[in-house]
């Protein structure tokens, strides 16, 4: 049975549109004034929605946050993603590319950054769950572009979480204005950073002789 429309739009993609709105709401509630700010009162203010629409799609603010993070997580995934497939199996291209896509996706939207870093209690897990799957990322480039030159298990493993946690407060702070370096200064760092770990089973096997 085909769908009822109402203004051209299913009740699905209305119910969409909806739920984007309020998502974009919190976010820019978010980037004002952090995690208090965004009340279901505020957030349907913002999106000129009344509340049961709000509930229509989420049980509370902490549920509309973390829908809101997991999208932007799961989006800025998508562009990393695809900075790998569309560049050669060459180290200095591949991640040249990561890095300023990275940079590129959040420097599109600044509200990005302010949630998806968040240090708040119930993005903690999130956080956590984002840094193990990054690295497993990295530990996985780093094994497929190096081959025989990568460090083995687990110290592969160890170097792509310490690259990463490292690298994710530091672009975080970045964000916030709390590095006063350029945006070509960071990719530049963050790029001879990656570089540098490369040659990560090299020094291991000279702190271990």
């Amino acid at each position: 049975m085909a769908q009822r429309t109402y203004g051209g739009a299913t009740g699905e993609e209305r119910r969409a549109r909806r739920r984007a709105a309020l998502t974009d709401a919190a976010l820019e509630l978010f980037a004002e004034g952090g995690w208090e700010r965004v009340t279901v009162r505020a957030v349907c203010g913002r999106a000129r929605l009344n509340d049961r629409y709000f509930h229509e799609s989420f049980a509370d603010r902490d549920t509309l946050l973390l829908a809101a993070r997991d999208g932007i997580a799961e989006e800025g995934l998508r562009v990393l993603l695809g900075a790998i497939a569309t560049t050669a199996p060459d180290p200095g291209s591949r991640i040249r590319a990561v890095v300023e896509s990275v940079i590129d996706f959040f420097v599109a939207d600044p509200r990005r950054g302010n949630l998806v870093f968040a240090s708040h209690e119930a993005l903690r897990g999130r956080r956590q769950d984002m840094l193990r799957m990054l690295a497993r990322i990295v530990a996985d480039q780093a094994a497929e572009l190096l081959g025989a030159h990568a460090a083995p298990e687990p110290d592969r493993e160890l170097g792509a979480f310490t690259l990463v946690s490292g690298t994710m407060e530091v672009f975080s702070s970045w964000l916030r204005g709390e590095v006063d370096v350029t945006r070509e200064h960071l990719a530049d760092f963050l790029v001879a950073m990656i570089h540098t770990t490369g040659d990560l089973a090299t020094a291991l096997r000279r702190e271990r002789r």
